[in-house]
Protein backbone atom coordinates (compact mmCIF):
# COMPACT_ATOMS: atom_id res chain seq x y z
CA UNK A 1 0.00 0.00 0.00
CA UNK A 2 1.66 3.23 -0.84
CA UNK A 3 0.09 6.97 -1.19
CA UNK A 4 0.76 8.63 -4.64
CA UNK A 5 -0.89 11.66 -5.94
CA UNK A 6 -4.04 11.34 -8.45
CA UNK A 7 -4.00 10.77 -12.01
CA UNK A 8 -6.83 10.73 -14.85
CA UNK A 9 -7.55 6.59 -14.37
CA UNK A 10 -8.54 7.25 -10.72
CA UNK A 11 -10.98 9.52 -10.99
CA UNK A 12 -14.15 7.83 -11.20
CA UNK A 13 -12.64 5.44 -8.04
CA UNK A 14 -12.18 8.73 -6.00
CA UNK A 15 -15.43 9.80 -6.83
CA UNK A 16 -17.14 6.96 -6.22
CA UNK A 17 -15.32 7.05 -2.90
CA UNK A 18 -16.49 10.40 -2.29
CA UNK A 19 -20.22 9.89 -3.08
CA UNK A 20 -20.43 7.07 -0.83
CA UNK A 21 -18.69 8.12 2.24
CA UNK A 22 -20.68 11.76 1.69
CA UNK A 23 -23.58 9.68 1.92
CA UNK A 24 -23.00 7.12 4.59
CA UNK A 25 -21.49 10.43 6.84
CA UNK A 26 -24.03 13.08 5.99
CA UNK A 27 -27.74 10.99 6.92
CA UNK A 28 -29.14 14.82 7.14
CA UNK A 29 -28.29 15.94 3.67
CA UNK A 30 -30.01 14.52 0.77
CA UNK A 31 -28.13 11.88 -1.57
CA UNK A 32 -29.17 13.73 -3.97
CA UNK A 33 -27.38 16.74 -2.88
CA UNK A 34 -24.38 14.66 -3.48
CA UNK A 35 -25.44 13.23 -6.34
CA UNK A 36 -25.80 16.33 -8.06
CA UNK A 37 -22.04 17.46 -7.07
CA UNK A 38 -20.44 14.54 -8.95
CA UNK A 39 -19.83 16.39 -12.18
CA UNK A 40 -18.58 19.40 -10.13
CA UNK A 41 -16.33 17.10 -8.78
CA UNK A 42 -14.85 15.59 -11.41
CA UNK A 43 -14.64 19.00 -13.69
CA UNK A 44 -13.75 21.54 -11.35
CA UNK A 45 -12.95 20.73 -7.36
CA UNK A 46 -10.59 17.84 -7.84
CA UNK A 47 -8.67 19.46 -10.87
CA UNK A 48 -8.14 22.36 -8.52
CA UNK A 49 -7.00 20.66 -5.54
CA UNK A 50 -3.63 18.69 -4.77
CA UNK A 51 -4.92 15.20 -3.82
CA UNK A 52 -3.08 12.25 -3.23
CA UNK A 53 -4.85 8.04 -2.88
CA UNK A 54 -3.85 5.94 -0.83
CA UNK A 55 -4.35 2.41 -2.59
CA UNK A 56 -2.89 -1.45 -2.85
CA UNK A 57 -2.22 -2.23 -6.91
CA UNK A 58 -5.08 -0.60 -8.80
CA UNK A 59 -7.57 -0.23 -5.69
CA UNK A 60 -8.16 3.09 -4.52
CA UNK A 61 -8.79 2.83 -0.48
CA UNK A 62 -9.02 6.53 0.34
CA UNK A 63 -7.94 9.91 -0.65
CA UNK A 64 -6.80 13.60 0.76
CA UNK A 65 -7.49 16.97 -1.21
CA UNK A 66 -5.82 20.15 -0.43
CA UNK A 67 -6.34 23.91 -1.83
CA UNK A 68 -3.20 25.40 -0.27
CA UNK A 69 -3.79 24.96 3.33
CA UNK A 70 -7.43 24.10 3.23
CA UNK A 71 -8.27 20.46 3.41
CA UNK A 72 -10.97 20.09 1.11
CA UNK A 73 -11.66 16.38 1.32
CA UNK A 74 -10.52 13.15 3.45
CA UNK A 75 -12.55 9.87 2.36
CA UNK A 76 -11.86 6.49 2.57
CA UNK A 77 -13.55 3.65 1.00
CA UNK A 78 -16.41 2.97 3.39
CA UNK A 79 -15.52 -0.79 3.11
CA UNK A 80 -12.24 0.07 4.15
CA UNK A 81 -12.78 2.18 7.07
CA UNK A 82 -11.31 2.05 10.83
CA UNK A 83 -8.21 0.39 9.32
CA UNK A 84 -6.17 3.52 9.79
CA UNK A 85 -6.17 4.53 6.09
CA UNK A 86 -7.88 8.41 6.43
CA UNK A 87 -5.07 8.83 9.91
CA UNK A 88 -2.07 7.73 6.58
CA UNK A 89 -3.74 10.46 4.33
CA UNK A 90 -3.79 12.66 6.99
CA UNK A 91 0.18 11.94 8.59
CA UNK A 92 1.35 12.48 4.51
CA UNK A 93 -0.41 16.04 4.55
CA UNK A 94 0.71 16.96 7.77
CA UNK A 95 4.42 16.32 6.88
CA UNK A 96 3.74 18.68 3.77
CA UNK A 97 1.65 21.54 5.89
CA UNK A 98 2.49 24.01 8.42
CA UNK A 99 -1.18 24.52 8.74
CA UNK A 100 -4.09 22.74 7.82
CA UNK A 101 -7.44 24.36 8.10
CA UNK A 102 -10.91 22.39 7.52
CA UNK A 103 -14.81 22.67 7.66
CA UNK A 104 -16.71 19.92 8.81
CA UNK A 105 -21.01 19.56 9.75
CA UNK A 106 -21.39 19.40 13.36
CA UNK A 107 -23.53 17.24 13.24
CA UNK A 108 -21.15 14.64 11.71
CA UNK A 109 -19.34 13.71 15.24
CA UNK A 110 -17.10 10.82 14.00
CA UNK A 111 -15.66 13.06 11.35
CA UNK A 112 -15.03 15.72 14.22
CA UNK A 113 -13.48 13.33 16.78
CA UNK A 114 -11.39 11.73 14.04
CA UNK A 115 -9.35 15.70 13.76
CA UNK A 116 -10.04 16.55 17.09
CA UNK A 117 -7.63 13.08 18.42
CA UNK A 118 -5.32 14.28 15.48
CA UNK A 119 -4.54 17.27 16.75
CA UNK A 120 -7.54 20.07 15.50
CA UNK A 121 -9.00 22.26 17.21
CA UNK A 122 -12.45 24.12 16.98
CA UNK A 123 -11.97 27.89 15.89
CA UNK A 124 -15.34 29.05 14.80
CA UNK A 125 -18.81 28.50 13.87
CA UNK A 126 -20.25 29.03 10.07
CA UNK A 127 -23.05 27.69 8.14
CA UNK A 128 -22.52 25.97 4.73
CA UNK A 129 -24.53 28.17 2.35
CA UNK A 130 -24.88 25.32 0.18
CA UNK A 131 -27.47 22.50 2.44
CA UNK A 132 -28.18 25.62 5.32
CA UNK A 133 -26.06 22.99 7.94
CA UNK A 134 -24.19 24.37 10.92
CA UNK A 135 -20.44 23.70 10.10
CA UNK A 136 -16.98 23.89 12.94
CA UNK A 137 -13.86 25.51 11.21
CA UNK A 138 -11.28 23.41 12.63
CA UNK A 139 -7.30 24.14 12.47
CA UNK A 140 -3.79 22.14 13.07
CA UNK A 141 -0.33 23.78 13.31
CA UNK A 142 2.61 22.09 12.90
CA UNK A 143 3.91 22.56 16.41
CA UNK A 144 7.01 25.26 17.44
CA UNK A 145 9.45 22.74 17.38
CA UNK A 146 9.43 21.78 14.45
CA UNK A 147 7.38 18.47 15.51
CA UNK A 148 3.49 17.42 15.05
CA UNK A 149 0.61 18.46 17.03
CA UNK A 150 -1.76 15.56 17.52
CA UNK A 151 0.15 13.42 14.90
CA UNK A 152 -0.71 10.38 17.28
CA UNK A 153 2.19 7.99 15.29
Amino acid sequence: MEIRRLNNKDMDQVIDIWVEGSVAAHDFISPDYWESKKIDMKTTYLPMADTFVIHERDHILGFVSMVDHYLAALFVDIKKQKKGYGKQLLRYIKQKQDMIELKVYQKNKNAIHFYLKNGFRIEADTIDEPTAESEYVMVWEKDKTGGYQGLNM
